[in-house]
């Protein structure tokens, strides 16, 4: 049984957790608080979901979901998540996160300085433009015309792969939108993001080759 270690509890990481639950995995998920803050959520979870600390749910992942905004400091157990595959679910805002000068010059994007921030790891990014509360709505059968596409960026073929069968899982096709450098064009403000709700795979194509630099 695969387990799946998220590092964040908020709106993505609790959702993706009742995504994996529900499609038969097992999840240690964190917080910034400490376990014992998310009694009532494993309780909702159930039984094959438990809280640990950050590090924890690194280490006893298969893979991990990083579902936090990158700090320019990193704050990521590096060494519990070396050799895995992690998922960025992190979208930059500066008006919450404060302003990166390296990203908003376009030199590189949040998910290059978390790969850098990472370097053992294989980081991806993934699940970030749709709303939280559809990721265990809005997914469809493999091959149903109304079957909404995500996104995954990454260096690593591999981890691509791995996202590719966590969305056909959750019910989303893919797009990869690799390497990582590649990943703004998936930004806020971006027309693949604006889009979120209503993306088959062939309007996603679309939206992300209409994706512009900001000025």
């Amino acid at each position: 049984m695969t387990t799946i270690g998220i590092i964040g509890a908020g709106e993505v990481g609790s959702q993706i957790a009742r995504a994996a639950l529900a499609n038969g995995c097992e999840v240690v998920i964190a917080n910034s608080r400490g376990p014992e803050t998310l009694a009532d959520l494993i309780a909702e979870l159930g039984p094959r979901a438990r809280a640990a600390r950050a590090a924890e749910a690194a280490e006893a992942g298969d893979f991990a979901v990083v579902a936090v905004p990158l700090k320019l400091v990193n704050d990521m157990p590096v060494d519990e998540l070396a050799g895995k595959v992690v998922l960025d679910t992190n979208n930059y805002m500066a008006w919450r996160d404060g302003r990166f000068e390296v990203v908003e010059s376009g030199e590189k994007t949040v998910h290059e300085l978390r790969q850098e921030q990472l370097p053992a790891s294989r980081v991806v990014k993934a699940f970030t433009h749709i709303q939280a509360p559809r990721i265990t709505t809005a997914g469809r059968p493999r091959g149903a015309p109304d079957r909404l596409a995500l996104s995954a960026s990454s260096d690593f073929p591999e981890a691509v792969e791995l996202v590719t069968r966590l969305y056909d899982q959750f019910g989303f096709d893919t797009v990869d939108n690799s390497p990582l450098s590649e990943s703004w064009r998936t930004a806020p403000g971006q027309p693949a993001w604006i889009a979120h709700a209503h993306q088959t795979r062939e309007e996603l194509i679309a939206n992300l080759a209409r994706a512009r630099r900001p000025l």
